[in-house]
C-alpha cells in the first residue's frame, strides 16, 4: 500500500523551530510532487509548500514565505518541512500530500498522510 506517515509535531514556543517528516513507504518520492498542508480547528485546508520532483519548493501560503523550508531526502524517501520561528496562528494539523498527477505543486495530491499536531504556544 502506498503510505505517507507524518512525524515531528509537538508543542513548541513561539520564535522555536520544529522539523515535520514525512516518510514514505510502497512508492518512492523521487518521482513525486509533495505538499505539505495544514488545517486549523474550523478553518479550510491551507497548502505551506509543495517540492517538485526536481527538488524546487514553491511556497503556497504567503505567511510562512521566509519561515518555513521545504526539502527531500530521496535516499531516505522522506520530506521535511522546516518551521521556523513558530507563531500561534501556526497551530495546525500538519498533512504531506503526494500527487500522482504528473502535474507537479499544482496536482490534485490524491495521497495523503495521517497528520501530525502541531502546537505553538508559551
Amino acid at each position: 500500500q502506498l503510505q505517507l506517515v507524518e512525524s515531528g509535531g509537538g508543542l513548541v514556543q513561539p520564535g522555536g523551530s520544529l522539523r515535520l517528516s514525512c516518510a514514505a513507504s510502497g512508492f518512492t518520492l523521487d518521482r513525486y510532487a509533495i505538499g505539505w498542508f495544514r488545517q486549523a480547528p474550523g478553518k479550510e485546508r491551507e497548502g505551506v509548500s509543495c517540492i517538485s520532483f526536481s527538488g524546487e519548493g514553491t511556497p503556497y501560503a504567503r505567511s510562512v514565505q521566509g519561515r518555513f523550508a521545504i526539502s527531500r531526502d530521496n535516499a531516505k524517501n522522506t520530506v521535511y518541512l522546516q518551521m521556523n520561528n513558530l507563531k500561534p496562528e501556526d497551530t495546525a494539523v500538519y498533512y504531506c500530500a503526494a500527487d500522482s498527477s504528473g502535474l507537479g505543486c499544482a496536482g490534485t495530491f490524491d495521497y495523503w498522510g495521517q497528520g501530525t499536531q502541531v502546537t505553538v504556544s508559551s
